[in-house]
């Protein structure tokens, strides 16, 4: 019963929601290519419990919103609090936005093609993109004066989850037919 158990907690974990009773006992007749009945499965949801009930484990198996999830245990409010504030602190502004997807799509760039590109001045965003590691000095340009040349560091491939700038979305190309304003005339 613990392997059905250790299978129905993998579920559980992996759901980005509450996953229901149903939804568990289908991945697990997929899984074992055979009927598994709603009380095995109700049996191996109270082993679940029971083991997270311990004080040794910093969350528990909770039915909510039709289905169970695991959710943090209310004595650890506090510190999850601090960190999500520290999260937010953390996000990306759109204007840091904005100058980083230039970035990552004319790289290596210098901040003055950046601004030529935004229409305002980048020295904030690119300062600030700098401390958050997700942009990082390629070198200098051999035009005049030799500006600094920026592009994305690794740390950006893991912040956005790609593993190459292949990866990034292409800019779809303006199509001149919907952009056009009145009718053409022949």
């Amino acid at each position: 019963m613990d392997y059905l158990a250790n299978h129905i907690q993998a579920l559980v974990f992996c759901s980005p929601k509450p996953i229901t009773e149903e939804e568990i006992q289908d991945c697990l007749k997929e899984m074992f290519d055979a009927d598994v009945p709603v009380d095995d499965i109700a049996t191996g949801i109270n082993t679940i419990e029971e083991k997270f009930r311990s004080d040794d484990f910093a969350m528990e198996l909770v039915k909510s919103g039709g289905g169970y999830q695991f959710l943090t245990k209310p004595v650890y409010q506090a510190s999850i609090g601090i960190l999500l504030k520290q999260q937010s602190k953390k996000r990306l502004s759109n204007s840091a936005l904005e100058t980083l997807s230039i970035i990552a799509y004319k790289q290596p760039i210098t901040k003055s093609e950046a601004e030529q590109i935004r229409g305002v001045s980048c020295d904030y965003s690119i300062q600030k993109l700098l401390e958050k590691e997700l942009v990082e000095i390629k070198g200098k340009s051999e035009g005049v004066g030799r500006p600094i040349l920026y592009g994305t560091s690794q740390k950006f491939m893991d912040y956005f989850g790609i593993n190459d700038l292949k990866e990034l979305p292409t800019p779809k190309d303006f199509n001149t037919e919907e952009n056009a304003i009145g009718e053409e005339k022949e």
